[in-house]
């Protein structure tokens, strides 16, 4: 393989035929050197080709070389000594989070993760992340966040923080042709939706809304079609494709076409683990956080609420 070609975490997975989340641990252990490109991790060819022969055992003359036997740059990545962070979410917040982290706390490098809420938790538990982003609504409470927290972060010792809250609703086309205002609406036969995937904050959204307003999913036309992100919801309602999807006041600001029903103001939390290992830096994040230049930039943004950001919604 040349040397000049690189891969991003997504090719890096293909290639492997694992899942992302796998590839950010072996990233955050420092298994398989990396570096930044604008807001992407990269992986050179040679490295990856590296690790796989060193996962594969590297043979010589048909005898397995040993740890000490190995060359230097397979048994010590180049990268020892700096602390990969994952940070999973989807929120332009976090990439800004991760850049202030970058250049204000030593021994850390973030790496992003694009993972929507529960996956993000789950991925916690498993112990593949350092820092989760989390927008889940229990609608027996009304409560964000913490029911979902601690049921799947079970035993675990951790601290959940406000990063943001954010006005959530429905994307219906410019001009709003249907007259929806709520979520009563979605009971019309007629409407097609665009749908998130599961274990995104806005699927979980729609769901409790369907629960609690007693409409069934299976009567909801196109609640089977799934986008990934709020944009791309967002984009399918301003094409025709759909009529209406759920997602955040933001996506409606820079998609065309699209008008934002606003129905609930969620609340953008993240959770941070508490061992041994992380508690060296989480004062640093709380700090960044909270200082004037992170929510300055964070201001600049439409449709953030920073009123609660930094704040610590629940300690273990």
């Amino acid at each position: 393989m040349s040397n000049e070609v690189s891969y991003t975490t997504e090719e890096i997975a293909k290639l492997l035929k694992v899942s992302k989340l796998t590839v950010y641990d072996l990233l955050k252990k420092g298994e398989l050197p990396s570096y930044r490109v604008g807001k992407q991790m990269r992986v050179d060819a040679a490295d990856l080709e590296a690790y796989k022969q060193k996962a594969k055992g590297l043979m010589t003359n048909n005898k397995l070389l040993t740890k000490d036997q190995l060359p230097a740059q397979l048994s010590s990545p180049p990268t020892a000594g700096i602390r990969p962070i994952v940070i999973t979410g989807q929120d332009i917040s976090l990439d800004i989070l991760a850049k202030h982290m970058e250049k204000h706390i030593t021994g850390v490098r973030p790496l992003r993760a694009h993972v929507g809420s529960l996956d993000s938790l789950i991925s916690m538990y498993r112990g593949e992340s350092d820092i989760v982003s989390t927008h889940l609504l229990d609608g027996d409470t009304g409560e964000y966040n913490l029911s979902y927290i601690r049921k799947i972060l079970v035993s675990s010792s951790y601290l959940v923080v406000n990063l943001l809250s954010r006005r959530a609703g429905l994307y219906v086309q410019q001009g709003n042709p249907h007259l929806i205002q709520s979520w009563e609406d979605l009971r019309r036969p007629s409407l097609r939706l665009i749908n998130r995937e599961k274990g995104s904050g806005a699927r979980v959204l729609l769901d409790e809304q369907l629960r609690l307003h007693g409409i069934s999913s299976k009567d909801l036309s196109g609640y089977e079609n799934e986008e990934t992100n709020h944009l791309g919801v967002a984009g399918k309602v301003a094409s025709g494709e759909a009529d209406i999807g759920v997602g955040i006041e933001k996506a409606a600001s820079i998609v065309t076409n699209v008008d934002f029903i606003p129905l609930i103001q969620e609340r953008y939390d993240l959770v941070l683990l508490k061992n041994s290992n992380n508690l060296e830096w989480q004062d640093s994040v709380l700090q960044i956080l909270r200082s004037s230049s992170f929510k300055n930039e964070l201001q600049a943004i439409s449709g953030y609420d920073l009123s609660l950001t930094g704040q610590i919604i629940y300690e273990t």
